[in-house]
C-alpha cells in the first residue's frame, strides 16, 4: 500500500512517515502543497494524508482540484483547527476523514487502516498470481494452503514484484521503492531479502515465481 503525506512541518511529516513505514506502507512525503498536488496526480496512491495549512497551495485547494479531476484516492485531512466549520469545510471539499493536531499516532494509524479497509470493500485487497496470494490489509501471504508470515520489508518487496508481474524490476528501481535511497552497487541487501522471500514462497513448491535476471534485477514470472 502506498501513502502520500503532504505536510510542511518536517518533524510531523517524518514522524508520520516513520510510523506508517513500520506498518509496511510505502510512503512518499511532500513538504508543500504544489509538490504534493503534483505527486497526487501522477502516482497511484492508496491514501493521502493531507495537511490544510500548506505553503504554495493550501489543502482545501488540493482537495477541490483532485476531486474535480475525478481522482478518488481516500484523503485523511490533518488540521490544527478544531472549529466545526473548518472540519465541515474539509469534508465538503472532498476529504474522507479528518484528524486534528496534536494527535496520537495510534489514532492516526487507526484512521488510515479504516479508510483503506473502506476502499478495500470496493476493490480487491488481495493480489493473486496463480496459487500465490497477498493480502494488502493483513500483510500475510498464502501459497496454496500454506500461510506465510512476512517481515515488513519482505511484504513490501513481494507487493512491489506482484504489482509488476512479468516486468523486470531493476535493483535500482527496487531500492528506490522499498528502501527509499539511491542504489549502492556495493551492497547486496536486495539479493539478501530476495533470497529470504524465495525461501518462503518458492522453495518446496513445483513452480518458482521469483526469477533473477542476471545483471539487472528480478521479476515475478507467471503464465497467466
Amino acid at each position: 500500500m502506498r501513502v502520500l503525506v503532504i505536510e510542511d512541518e518536517k518533524k510531523i511529516a517524518n514522524i508520520i512517515k516513520k510510523e506508517l513505514e513500520s506498518q509496511s506502507y510505502e510512503v512518499d512525503v511532500a513538504y508543500d502543497g504544489a509538490t504534493g498536488y503534483l505527486f497526487a496526480q501522477k502516482e497511484g496512491y492508496d491514501l493521502i494524508v493531507l495537511d490544510i495549512a500548506l505553503p504554495r497551495k493550501d489543502g482545501y485547494s488540493i482537495l477541490k482540484d483532485l476531486r474535480d479531476k475525478k481522482i478518488s484516492t481516500p484523503i485523511l485531512v490533518v488540521t490544527a483547527k478544531t472549529a466545526v466549520e473548518e472540519r465541515v469545510a474539509g469534508l465538503d471539499s472532498g476529504a474522507d476523514d479528518y484528524i486534528t493536531k496534536p494527535f496520537a499516532v495510534e489514532e492516526l494509524l487507526a484512521r488510515v487502516r479504516s479508510l483503506i479497509r473502506r476502499t478495500g470493500e470496493e476493490k480487491s485487497v488481495i493480489l493473486k498470481i496463480e496459487d500465490l496470494e497477498l493480502n494488502m490489509i493483513t500483510h500475510k501471504a498464502k501459497r496454496g494452503d500454506k500461510e506465510i508470515d512476512l517481515t515488513v520489508k519482505e511484504y513490501q518487496l513481494l507487493e512491489f514484484l506482484m504489482k509488476n508481474k512479468n516486468k523486470i524490476c531493476s535493483r535500482t528501481t527496487i531500492a528506490e521503492h522499498i528502501w527509499n535511497y539511491n542504489f549502492d552497487t556495493g551492497t547486496n541487501i536486495i539479493d539478501v531479502y530476495i533470497n529470504h522471500l524465495r525461501q518462503k514462497i518458492d522453495y518446496g513448491f513445483p513452480k518458482r515465481f521469483i526469477e533473477p535476471i542476471r545483471g539487472i534485477g528480478y521479476r515475478i514470472k507467471s503464465d497467466e
